[in-house]
C-alpha cells in the first residue's frame, strides 16, 4: 500500500467497504453521489487518501486551483478518498474518487490492501448505467455477486455479463481473489436524460445499500430531490410529441417486465450505449438534440425558480 496516505487509524469492527468512482461507471452521477451522500449524512471521518500520481491522466481529470481568504493559490488534486463511519448496521468504509486511467491492478491492490488491513467483511461497489428505462417508474436496480451465500442472503443474482468493464468490475475481481466477499449494485438511468444528475437513482442505491447493511437510510433529502427531478423531466417530455411516444413505449415495456431480462444481462453503460438495442428512440428524435434541449430546459427551470424566489423576496421587502 505504498500509495496510500493514512490520515487516521480508527478502530473498526469488521466493516463493510462501499466504493464508487466517477466516470465510466457513473451514469447520471448516481453512484458517486450515493457515496458522497452517505459520507455527508453519516458524518464520516477522513481516514486515508490514495495518491493520484500513479493512476490519473491529469490531462483528462484535471486538478483544480483554489484561493484561500488571503488569495493564496492551492492545487487540489483529483484524489481517491477513504472515510469511515459507524451506523446502526455496523461500521463502514467509504471509498470515492475518479476512476483511475492507469495501472488498474496496482490501484486495486491499494484498495484491497486497505480492506485487508481494516478487516473488511464485504465489499459493495456501486455503479449506474444508461438504459432504455422511463423516469416515471421505480428505478431498476441490478444486484450481483459471485459467492452463493451472498447471493442467497441479500437476494442478488449471479452476473451473466461478458464484455468491457470498468474499475468497479476489476475491484470486484481483486476482492474475490483476496477472499473478501463482494457485491455490486447498479442503477439504471434513463438514456434520454443521460447528462442530468439523477437523484432518483442515487436514492435507489442508497436505500439498497442501507438495506444490506441493516441500517436506516438517510433518504429524506434525496426523496425531495427525486420528486423535483421527476417533475422537471416530466414537464420537458410533455413538450415533445416524439419523446412522449418514446417514454410511453418504455413505460409499457417496464410494466410488462420486458426490460428486466435485458437489464440483467447488460450493465456496463458504454456497452449499452454501443449496443444496437440500447436506443429505442423514434427515428425522428435526434438523441444529441434531445439531450441539449433537456439540459437547457432544466437550466431554464432553475432560472425561473430562482427568479420567482427573488421576486417574492422583493415583494416581501416592499
Amino acid at each position: 500500500m505504498e500509495h496510500v496516505r493514512w490520515l487516521a487509524r480508527p478502530q473498526l469492527r469488521r466493516p463493510t467497504l462501499i466504493a464508487a468512482f466517477t466516470g465510466w461507471n457513473d451514469a447520471g452521477d448516481a453512484a458517486s453521489n450515493s457515496v458522497k451522500h452517505l459520507v455527508e449524512s453519516w458524518g464520516a471521518q477522513a481516514m486515508a487518501e490514495i495518491d493520484p500520481e500513479e493512476f490519473t491522466d491529469f490531462a483528462t481529470v484535471r486538478p483544480h486551483v483554489r484561493l484561500d481568504a488571503d488569495r493564496n493559490r492551492t492545487i487540489v488534486w483529483p484524489t481517491v478518498g477513504v472515510w469511515s463511519a459507524s451506523t446502526p448496521g455496523g461500521d463502514v468504509v467509504l471509498v470515492l474518487g475518479p476512476e483511475p486511467a492507469l495501472r488498474w491492478r496496482l490501484f486495486t491492490e491499494q484498495v484491497v490492501g486497505i480492506a485487508t488491513e481494516l478487516g473488511v467483511g464485504m465489499v459493495i461497489t456501486l455503479g449506474a448505467l444508461l438504459a432504455d428505462v422511463p423516469h416515471t417508474r421505480p428505478v431498476h436496480l441490478i444486484g450481483t455477486a459471485t459467492e452463493q451465500d451472498i447471493i442467497d442472503r441479500f437476494d442478488l443474482q449471479r452476473s451473466r455479463y461478458e464484455g468491457p468493464t470498468g474499475i468497479v468490475g476489476v475491484l470486484q475481481d481483486a476482492s474475490t481473489k483476496a477472499d473478501i466477499p463482494s457485491a455490486s449494485l447498479w442503477a439504471a438511468v434513463p438514456a434520454y436524460a443521460s447528462q442530468v444528475p439523477s437523484p432518483k437513482a442515487t436514492l435507489a442505491l442508497v436505500e439498497r445499500v442501507c438495506e444490506i447493511l441493516g441500517s436506516p437510510g438517510p433518504i429524506a433529502r434525496l426523496q425531495a430531490d427525486a420528486a423535483a427531478y421527476d417533475a422537471k423531466v416530466t414537464a420537458f417530455v410533455a413538450d415533445d410529441s416524439d419523446l412522449i411516444g418514446y417514454v410511453s413505449r418504455l413505460e409499457s415495456m417496464a410494466d410488462s417486465g420486458e426490460l428486466d431480462d435485458d437489464l440483467a444481462d447488460e450493465f456496463d453503460d458504454d456497452d449499452l450505449e454501443d449496443s444496437d438495442d440500447a436506443t429505442l428512440v423514434a427515428e425522428a428524435v435526434d438523441p444529441d438534440e434531445l439531450m441539449a434541449e433537456l439540459e437547457q430546459f432544466l437550466r431554464d427551470q432553475d432560472t425561473d425558480q430562482d427568479s420567482g424566489q427573488d421576486s417574492g423576496q422583493d415583494s416581501d421587502e416592499g
